[in-house]
């Protein structure tokens, strides 16, 4: 892993005085920036000075820094939106996503103190201080303990657990008050839904039961892999588990053709059975939660915190979409998407002929479903033609149902994955048998 290694802010005093700096910052910005587009003669939008490149790193950078709220909500709301939100809120989302830095050695030693003692480091052969992973909530170390067993240990960054209502809240008023998001945007079905996810994963002794749960669902598969958790040094904030050596999955991109195929013909085929099979889903699409063995040929599937339930009437609603889809029926396919949620009656009303040009270009690609080749994106500028004048009407934003909104981001993102893979995929065959559901 790469990246600096940065203090987390664990008091809130010290996280809502980072609040404050970023909002000073931005105010500072309008100020500097009005007056300078005003000596020029420009007659500048509050708009034009709060949506800059500049406070968009003004609110990213902080935020990153501050992890747990700040990137899982950028990872909740930034999925494959860039053709519908504005560039500098899809900037913003994209870094608060990726971004991450570890926790210095001392921030680390007094974390692992807290949670197994003073001597913690007798029951390890091994210990590596420096991660091999990083991300929203924690990050992940190599260990090896005296009988020669590897574990991966994910450590909690201090202070994101209690802090989580008052991040989601404060990171919502940044995005508000930037001018990032229109206030006519109800968004507090999904802040409500972040908090709740963000207490979820930040419970490592829940995500250790979630990761159980899906080895056993998946242990009759050979083409998987799952960790299975060691209970006895997992505790709320420190999550031990099997460490699996393998390769990121983003690496078979220059892998032969049939590989490629085999490989997202396993992971999109899982998804199908997440959503119609188990009722039950691992909803984060982050390309690093899945790994390759090259020896074996077995992907292996990490990181459970997000693992959750679907509920029965979205996996119906899906299931009516892809009948419809699937039949040509464009009625059908309105309907279906009122149901899901992904459009609102007021889009419908306000962009009705918009949207049908769009879905007639979605339906067009029914004629190749039987050996669909990922790689041939021209129908995805088609559509990215016709949504300016849906992005550009801030009073009809729309967000989708949390339900809806977390299995569509795995769908999406397992897609955004074939699309790198140059897959070439029986798309037809393997949603058929789902679309009677």
């Amino acid at each position: 892993m790469t990246g600096d290694a940065r203090k987390v802010p664990a008091g809130r005093l010290a996280r809502l005085g980072a609040f404050g700096q970023i909002a000073a910052g931005v105010a500072g910005s309008v100020v500097t920036e009005g007056a300078r587009r005003l000596a020029q003669g420009e007659r500048p939008s509050m708009a034009d000075l709060l949506l800059t490149p500049a406070n968009a790193a003004r609110v990213t950078d902080p935020l990153s820094r501050l992890r747990g709220a700040a990137m899982k909500l950028g990872q909740m709301i930034s999925l494959d939106a860039g053709d519908v939100l504005p560039p500098e809120l899809t900037q913003v989302l994209a870094r608060l996503r990726d971004s991450a830095h570890m926790m210095p050695p001392a921030q680390l030693e007094k974390v692992l103190a807290d949670s197994w003692g003073a001597g913690w480091r007798r029951r390890f052969r091994r210990f590596d201080a420096r991660p091999v992973a990083a991300a929203s909530i924690g990050q992940v170390h190599r260990a090896e303990l005296p009988d020669g067993r590897v574990l991966a240990i994910k450590v909690q960054y201090p202070g994101v657990a209690r802090s989580i209502d008052a991040d989601v809240d404060n990171v919502a008023t940044l995005l508000r008050i930037s001018g990032l998001l229109p206030a006519s945007l109800d968004v507090a079905p999904l802040l409500t839904e972040a908090k709740r996810q963000l207490h979820e994963e930040a419970d490592y002794l829940r995500e250790a039961a979630q990761m159980a749960r899906y080895a056993d669902l998946l242990a009759d598969d050979p083409r998987f892999v799952v960790p299975r958790p060691m209970q006895a040094l997992t505790g709320p904030h420190v999550l031990a588990m099997d460490f699996i050596g393998a390769r990121p999955i983003e690496t078979l991109d220059a892998a032969p053709q049939d590989v490629r195929n085999r490989v997202m013909e396993a992971l999109l085929g899982l998804v199908l059975r997440e959503l119609f099979e188990f009722g039950f889903m691992q909803t984060d699409p982050n390309f690093a939660n899945y790994r390759w063995q090259e020896a074996t040929g077995k992907i292996v599937v990490l990181d459970f915190g997000a693992a959750r339930a679907v509920a029965p009437d979205v996996a119906r609603d899906y299931a009516a979409l892809l009948r419809a889809g699937l039949q040509g029926d464009l009625p059908g396919v309105h309907k279906a998407l009122v149901e899901v949620g992904f459009v609102s009656a007021a889009q419908f009303a306000h962009h009705g002929a918009t949207l049908d040009r769009i879905f007639a270009v979605i339906l067009a690609q029914l004629d190749r479903m039987d050996d669909f080749d990922f790689s041939e994106r021209g129908f995805v500028e088609q559509i990215r033609a016709e949504m300016p004048a849906i992005a550009h009407d801030r009073a009809n934003w729309h967000i989708p149902p949390a339900e809806a909104l977390f299995v569509q981001r795995k769908i999406s993102g397992t897609v955004m994955l074939a699309v790198r893979m140059k897959a070439r995929l029986p798309l037809k065959a393997m949603v058929t048998p789902y679309a009677a559901t």
